[in-house]
């Protein structure tokens, strides 16, 4: 904790978390292909499709960075790598520089043949020249070897399985040892003889061996959201949505934590009813500052309810039970008072609020509403839940201007300053009470 007088002597600079949209895109043009070098894997043997990348993201990491994001994307790559490894990929050097060796190893034991002689055409003579035996013969050798090469660059994906790899290996060899027992020999006259007739010389040429090639068999790693948990388990985080459409007596509000925004239901229950047992039980892990949050929300609802239905003694007679789920998370602050007026109301009239809205604001015994903080957050927490109408302070005005454009498409915001504007808003005026 920073002592009070230090903090009003420093300059504060508030870092705002990572929206999905962000993260996606640092995912994509770091996260991923930083993680796919580091794992020797080429980019057109996987694909990590955009909806499980979007799952990831919202259903496992919900923190303000990308730490964590960072940590199950090198987890999925992993995998990724030992599943190709158990396919039989190998690596396109690797085969280059084998057949190289072999290439090479019967180069050096052809130069070591004795001195073969041949008959030269017409004339009749005796040609015994080492060197142009060893010259013809090395330079067959070197076209084999370009041959190889060749043949190695003209692999879709540089990648092969062992058992192709092995083919085409002891399949050039053979051409090899056969073009070193059967050297082509060069006449005086520059005519290639050999001790076989010419048909049947052995002769690796390039278009020849363009046809011995490494065939890439191994499928290509597709994740997508159905086999996401595969790789990285179970979700740590579940849709916070509970309705489709909340029952009387229940609202959405939205809150701000550590892990960013997330959305807060309030429910409101009748425990009993009888001339003048009005009271309210709290419950839900609820602080101090909620719980006198939810006190001054019970008293203006009474308010309320006296200008909207004077001949209604709900809360005089009822006595009330509110819960904020979930009993296990601690919960504190102001901002749910708007939240728990607009619950205790929809019991007392037994009405539903408005499909698709949540709302956040500190309210005051007189019913005004105060600025609350969070914003962003709020609003990326009510997009994941698929809310299209949001409640705020006008107050908070200037911070939702603030926001880039792709963080408030698509929304319905509306800026108040009084209750009763909120109470227009969740019920509207031609809105029947439910029986």
């Amino acid at each position: 904790m920073i002592p009070n007088p230090l903090l009003d002597r420093m300059e504060v600079i508030a870092l705002a978390g990572y929206i999905t949209d962000e993260k996606m895109h640092i995912a994509r043009d770091y996260l991923e292909k930083t993680t796919r070098e580091a794992c020797g894997i080429k980019s057109e043997q996987v694909e990590v499709t955009d909806a499980a990348l979007l799952a990831l993201i919202e259903n496992y990491c919900r923190e303000a960075g990308v730490r964590n994001l960072q940590k199950q994307i090198e987890k999925i790559y992993r995998k990724i790598a030992l599943q190709l490894v158990r396919q039989g990929v190998t690596n396109e050097q690797s085969l280059k520089v084998s057949l190289q060796q072999g290439a090479k190893q019967l180069r050096e034991k052809s130069t070591e043949e004795p001195t073969q002689i041949a008959d030269d055409g017409p004339g009749g003579k005796k040609l015994e020249d080492g060197n142009s035996h060893e010259r013809a013969t090395t330079t067959t050798l070197t076209e084999s070897e370009q041959a190889i090469e060749v043949s190695l660059h003209e692999q879709p994906n540089g990648t092969a399985t062992e058992e192709s790899e092995a083919t085409s290996h002891e399949h050039l060899v053979e051409q090899l040892e056969a073009d070193k027992v059967q050297p082509t020999l060069l006449s005086s006259d520059g005519i290639a003889t050999t001790d076989q007739p010419v048909d049947s010389k052995v002769n690796i040429k390039t278009s020849d061996v363009k046809d011995v090639k490494v065939d890439n068999v191994i499928e290509k790693v597709i994740v997508d959201v159905s086999n996401l948990a595969d790789f990285v388990g179970k979700p740590v985080f579940h849709a916070e949505r509970i309705y489709d459409q909340t029952p009387v007596g229940v609202v959405m509000g939205l809150a701000w934590t550590a892990m960013g925004g997330s959305t807060l239901y309030v429910e409101t229950a009748l425990v009993e009813q009888g001339e003048g047992k009005g009271a309210l039980l709290l419950t839900g892990q609820l602080g101090d500052v909620m719980k006198e949050s939810a006190q001054i929300a019970h008293t203006v609802a009474r308010a309320i309810l006296l200008q909207k239905e004077p001949d209604n003694p709900f809360f005089a007679d009822s006595k009330l039970h509110l819960h904020v789920p979930a009993g296990a998370t601690p919960k504190d602050g102001p901002s749910a008072g708007c939240t728990m007026i607009t619950s205790m109301l929809s019991l007392a009239m037994k009405k539903h609020v408005k499909k698709e809205l949540a709302m956040t604001g500190e309210v005051t015994l007189t019913g005004r509403i105060l600025p609350i903080g969070g914003v962003k957050e709020k609003i990326i927490a009510a997009r994941r839940s698929e809310v299209k109408t949001i409640i705020f302070p006008s107050a908070n005005r200037r911070d939702f201007d603030e926001l880039a454009g792709n963080v408030k498409e698509g929304l319905e915001v509306h800026f108040v300053d009084d209750y009763n504007q909120i109470f227009e808003l969740a019920f509207g005026s031609n809105s029947k009470p439910q029986i």
